[in-house]
């Protein structure tokens, strides 16, 4: 376990010291150490977008990371071991390039395609199974973090999973630095757990400024999840996966057992359909083109993606309202995530 915190770099070892000021909880040590968990280190948050020069990434984050981080979040407002292990886990079953992969199985809009295998994994995983029935917990309580709302929760609502991509992306993780650790952190201690208009727990802020600060930074990177060089670059990647498949050349174990370094050597290595040659040139491509009807006779999508957004809730005196209902600010930068677009197709100058 020391050992993965070590490869991380220092501003990400700090960001996790905000996430739980008292340190990682003990008991999170041999379930991180286990090989399933482990695996998840060579896969980027990014969806592949990391491999391109379209995308300017500050760091390396992986799902290990990130997992590692909402388990923090979900630990330092609950001190619950089971939710916290659901969160640890929930990204368990994630293939390489992440989303891309949900784009492969036709899931453009939920992206939840690969969250199915999550308990066949940490079944089939003796190391996780002994650690399990040493600390007295079955799998049913950890294998599916939607039951917990501190976890997880329905888009709009603030959940530990949605507040951790949105720090470490808005820190650089996805491509664009939109603040640092110290307004990370300024954020991160306005947070409380709330009832929210269903009477149910989740997080939400303390003051109208921070919250409006919060939902500026969500806008700007829910619509860069949604720009067309995202969106192009999943459905290449998703492509490149399905195509080496149909070749025998690629497996759906080979999907969620290699590191995505792995997975880019078969790629470079592949002799058919110019696949090989259309990877690099999408590497190495700075900008994506753009049209409003189809290129025919290039490598064109059009895709609609899952709009990410968020409306977190804000105290106000001793009532907990959703940010829009209480500042304008809040209100155009929530409609301008929903309301946001791009020419109908994207393309680059190759066909394969």
């Amino acid at each position: 376990m020391k050992e993965y915190l070590q490869t991380l770099k220092p501003q990400i070892q700090e960001y996790f010291k905000i996430l739980s000021p008292e340190g990682i909880p003990e008991f999170l040590y041999d379930y991180i150490k286990t090989p399933e968990m482990q695996k998840q280190a060579g896969i980027s948050i990014s969806c592949g977008t990391i491999y391109s020069k379209m995308f300017c990434h500050e760091f390396w984050y992986s799902t290990l990371d990130h997992s590692v981080a909402v388990a923090l979040i979900i630990w330092n407002f609950t001190k619950s071991k089971k939710q916290t292990l659901a969160g640890l886990f929930h990204d368990i079953a994630t293939p390489v390039f992440k989303h891309s992969i949900d784009f492969m199985n036709g899931d453009y809009e939920t992206q939840e395609s690969t969250e199915e295998l999550t308990t066949k994994i940490i079944a089939e995983s003796k190391e996780i199974m002994k650690l399990l029935k040493r600390d007295n917990i079955t799998i049913e309580e950890i294998c599916d973090y939607h039951l917990y709302p501190i976890a997880d929760n329905d888009t709009p609502r603030l959940a530990s999973d949605r507040l951790e991509y949105t720090l470490s992306n808005g820190l650089g993780a996805a491509g664009k630095k939109l603040w640092g650790l110290e307004e990370i952190r300024k954020v991160y201690q306005d947070i409380q757990v709330q009832k929210n208009e269903d009477n149910i727990e989740e997080l939400g802020f303390k003051s109208k400024e921070i919250a409006e600060k919060f939902t500026s930074v969500m806008s700007k990177l829910s619509s860069s999840y949604i720009e067309n060089r995202t969106k192009f670059s999943m459905q290449f990647l998703a492509d490149i996966m399905k195509k080496m498949s149909e070749e025998g050349l690629i497996t759906k174990k080979d999907l969620y057992g290699l590191s995505e370094s792995e997975v880019i050597k078969k790629i470079e290595n592949c002799q058919i359909n110019n696949i090989a040659k259309c990877f690099e040139l999408w590497k190495n491509t700075t900008q994506i083109k753009e049209s409003p009807i189809p290129i025919n006779t290039k490598y064109c999508v059009s895709i609609k993606a899952k709009i990410r957004y968020i409306i977190p809730l804000v105290k106000q005196k001793e009532q907990f309202v959703r940010i829009n209902q209480i500042s304008e600010e809040a209100k155009k930068n929530i409609e301008n995530a929903l309301n946001f677009q791009t020419q109908k197709y994207a393309y680059l100058d190759f066909k394969f």
